[in-house]
């Protein structure tokens, strides 16, 4: 049962979120092979004084080898 947890700035419409989302389920089931009836997505928008926080969680202080897609920016360029 995969899940998709997207976290990002605030600012994206919801027709861009729900477009988001099925075209990452569709890749998702076809890259993995699992049914779309078995995946979800969640999307959770952050101000850039939030982001500050969830880089550091969700991004920073996560180990290499579960961060496949590594930043290329420093956070703090957001604010």
């Amino acid at each position: 049962m995969p899940n998709i947890s997207i976290k990002m700035l605030e600012g994206r419409t919801h027709a861009q979120k729900e477009k988001l989302a099925k075209d990452l389920v569709e890749v998702l089931s076809r890259d993995l092979g699992a049914d779309k009836h078995w995946i979800t997505c969640t999307i959770e928008d952050y101000s850039a004084e939030e982001w500050q926080d969830v880089f550091k969680t969700e991004i920073a202080d996560k180990p290499e080898d579960v961060v496949f897609k590594k930043p290329e920016y420093d956070p703090k360029i957001l604010l």
